[in-house]
């Protein structure tokens, strides 16, 4: 029986690796296995990262971090040697002809063998050159494992271009009629500098768009002629009021469109590889489904580390029909049963109840008063009343020191009362149950902050004043009295992997411009550098005197320069915000050419991208969770996914002689601690809980809930209309002889 077969089925349905990548043979398999260990995945990000990093070394270098030129080229072909051996051994395993039908790992093998040629001229020559393919770096960080949620997102945003690309078409066809209205009207007034030829109408009203030059731009013509404005109401109104707008409908119907073919795809693509792997475990004895002793093998390839109690917790939780053997349907809830983490249901309802009696009403009397209502609205009168004396003694501060050497009386009583809160909240509900609960977590870390701000005022710790300033955090806990409130909190905190990855996306894209940015506009920027230009003031730095005194007039605009990758993520971030971004272009404009605007008017046509893609994916993430919570009001969906399975001492008993027979002596000595615990407190049975907690994915099960059964309806019946295909073909590799047991630890966990 080759269960690690099975468990490469069941990762790749997880990882939404395609099929035709499965290996072949074993020579295939020993290299799959390689290339899917977590040390592998390590190093495929530790050489991504350094080859990113190097942008700091390399010129135009942070000066702090600068290395010579021999330096940094090798460790940037250490690190492309690194990259050949881990696309050799994915190609060991993939094969050359699937190899190169994999677009993806193709891309890379040209980015390498670019970037590996270029190294070696800069290694030789002893000098830098301009390198716009460094921007092409990334693809290695992209390529990581790791970062499928960034791969995701660039699939994404390239699926959403083509209404993208239609709306700004229609935009920039609206701007390059205005732009021609709007020289033939105001050129002849020479005083206007932003209509006086065709280029700078469109420049300008490119801008006008952000809003950025907005009203200066209007001004010079609406000196001269009051009605002028009706040009530029009507325009603002069509292009950033309708047109903007219906960009991101677009997008986000475009997006909720994406999101929902994605879900579906993944959820049939884990239905074929649960198939797979089922048609790998069933035995011609047993056909009807799979014995515990067969699952169990499986386990231990597809989750080496899970304990012997936890495979029969997880065999018993499939198993809904209680037979011996789990069935297809039932087998086909593999991936949302094998995430739960099984404890075992605490005999007592509290944890005070083995006390004496007197000990016992007193802590039962604390565990009553916690839970009331009367008790929680009175710590929310405390927090709101901390929230105004906090805002009041802020108001009445002066400019200077703001903390006292004396702690403030203020500070010590609503610290007490948030210490009692904590000290009845741990005894009434215990511990465990205290910890367990996300909100009161948040509660014990302001109050620990607190405390230790208390302590920094205290004792005058003053690098640590810092801490004082995070008291306000504790009026967070109103957001839990609005029943809207704690659904915007859910799907922020929902949202934060996601966002998470989305920002690296954006990172990925800073990266590529700001390479682009230092090749071409470095050392172009400085003090007094663009006396020329129509944003002279903002770069000027003049010393002049006005009586007896110096006056400094200086314009900070030079700091935002790209003079090294650092710099240039900051002045692309400003860019982004694209609040006075055109003093940026036209400061780099002036000293170079006229074409440099391009580079900032695509910076921000990609970000704007972007942005409206994270835009569009907060609104499904909230309305998906708003039509959910309307759809399921009564269901409780807080506490997870949780699933409680009850096994008895004779259970418990024949695995343990299923191990034995199979010379397992760890796996019977954590089975025996069960039987052990069941004769301890007389008991013939024991209770397990499993949890997880919720994902988007558990959410959109039950959201398309009927339509679920028409995809799988159509599912099964593409497969019954394709032609037959013999076991061994089904499943090339079903021959591979089995590793031993040090090599199934290097299978994916």
């Amino acid at each position: 029986m080759n269960y690690q077969e099975a468990a490469i089925y069941l990762q790749e349905g997880e990882n939404n690796d395609k099929f035709f990548t499965h290996p072949k043979n074993a020579k295939a398999l020993a290299a799959y296995l390689f290339a899917h260990n977590h040390l592998f995945y390590l190093m495929e990000l530790s050489t991504a990262l350094l080859l990113l990093l190097l942008s700091l070394c390399e010129a135009p270098a942070v000066p702090m971090l600068r290395l010579g030129i021999f330096v940094h080229a090798t460790l940037e072909l250490f690190a492309l040697i690194v990259v050949v051996f881990e696309l050799s051994m994915k190609m060991r395993w993939l094969g050359f002809q699937t190899f190169i039908r994999h677009k993806r790992t193709m891309v890379k093998t040209c980015v390498l063998l670019v970037q590996f040629i270029e190294a070696i001229v800069v290694l030789v020559r002893q000098t830098s050159h301009v390198r716009i393919t460094r921007a092409l770096r990334c693809i290695f960080l992209v390529d990581c494992r790791y970062c499928g949620a960034v791969r995701r997102n660039l699939r994404q945003i390239f699926q959403s271009l083509p209404p993208f690309i239609d709306i700004l078409l229609l935009l920039l066809f609206f701007m390059v009629i205005f732009a021609i209205l709007g020289f033939y009207l105001f050129s002849p007034n020479h005083s206007d500098p932003y209509f006086n030829t065709l280029e700078n109408s469109l420049v300008n009203l490119f801008v006008l768009l952000t809003t950025s030059n907005f009203p200066d731009v209007m001004m010079p013509s609406y000196a001269r002629n009051p009605w002028s404005c009706v040009f530029f109401i009507v325009y603002l109104s069509i292009e950033l009021y309708f047109i903007m707008n219906l960009l991101l409908a677009v997008v986000f119907d475009t997006f909720n469109d994406i999101e929902k073919r994605k879900f579906k795809s993944l959820l049939l693509h884990k239905r074929t590889a649960i198939q797979h792997a089922y048609r790998l475990l069933v035995t011609k004895q047993r056909p009807s489904g799979i014995s515990f002793k067969h699952f169990e093998g499986l386990l231990r390839f597809y989750k080496p580390r899970m304990c012997a109690r936890e495979r029969y917790l997880t065999f018993k939780a499939l198993n809904q029909s209680n037979t011996p053997l789990v069935s297809l349907k039932d087998f086909y809830n593999f991936y949302e049963v094998v995430g739960l983490k099984w404890k075992a249901k605490r005999n007592r309802e509290h944890w005070f109840d083995d006390l004496p009696r007197t000990a016992f009403l007193i802590f039962k009397g604390i565990n009553i008063l916690v839970k009331s209502r009367v008790f929680q609205y009175t710590m929310y009168t405390v927090v709101a009343v901390n929230g105004i004396w906090i805002l009041v003694e802020t108001f009445m501060l002066q400019g200077g020191n703001f903390f006292s050497r004396n702690v403030p009386w203020s500070y010590i009583v609503f610290l007490t009362i948030y210490g009692v809160e904590l000290l009845l909240k741990t005894t009434g509900l215990g511990p465990v149950e205290y910890l367990s609960s996300g909100w009161n977590l948040f509660d014990f870390s302001v109050t620990l902050f607190a405390f230790l701000g208390l302590m920094a005022l205290a004792f005058n710790m003053e690098p640590f004043y810092f801490i004082v300033v995070l008291r306000p955090l504790q009026l967070l806990r109103l957001f839990k009295l609005k029943k809207r409130y704690r659904n915007v909190l859910d799907t922020m905190f929902e949202l934060f992997p996601r966002m998470a990855s989305l920002g690296l996306t954006l990172l990925i894209f800073y990266y590529c411009f700001a390479i682009v940015g230092m090749e071409f506009f470095a050392g172009v920027v400085y003090p007094n550098c663009c006396n020329t230009s129509t944003v002279a003031d903002s770069y000027r730095w003049v010393n002049h005197t006005v009586g007896n005194k110096t006056v400094v007039e200086e314009g900070y605009y030079y700091l935002n320069n790209f003079d090294n990758i650092l710099n240039s993520f900051v002045t692309l971030f400003e860019l982004t915000v694209v609040n006075d971004w055109y003093i940026i272009m036209e400061g780099v404009t002036s000293q170079t050419t006229h074409w440099s605007r391009l580079y900032f008017m695509i910076f921000y046509i990609v970000t704007m991208v972007v942005m409206t893609i994270i835009v569009a994916f907060i609104l499904d993430a909230f309305v998906f969770r708003m039509n959910y919570t309307r759809k399921n009001q009564d269901s409780e969906e807080d506490n997870g996914i949780v699933l409680e399975k009850e096994i008895s001492k004779e259970e418990v008993i024949g695995i343990i002689e299923l191990y034995k027979r199979t010379s397992a002596a760890t796996e019977t000595a954590q089975l025996q601690k069960i039987v052990l615990q069941m004769d301890k407190y007389g008991q013939m049975s024991t209770v397990f809980l499993g949890r997880r907690s919720r994902t988007k994915s558990d959410l959109s099960m039950k959201m398309y809930e009927e339509e679920i059964q028409e995809w799988y309806e159509e599912h099964s019946r593409k497969e019954e209309s394709q032609p037959a295909v013999p076991e061994a073909a089904s499943a090339p590799s079903s021959s591979l002889k089995p590793l031993s047991l040090r090599q199934r630890s290097q299978t994916v966990i």
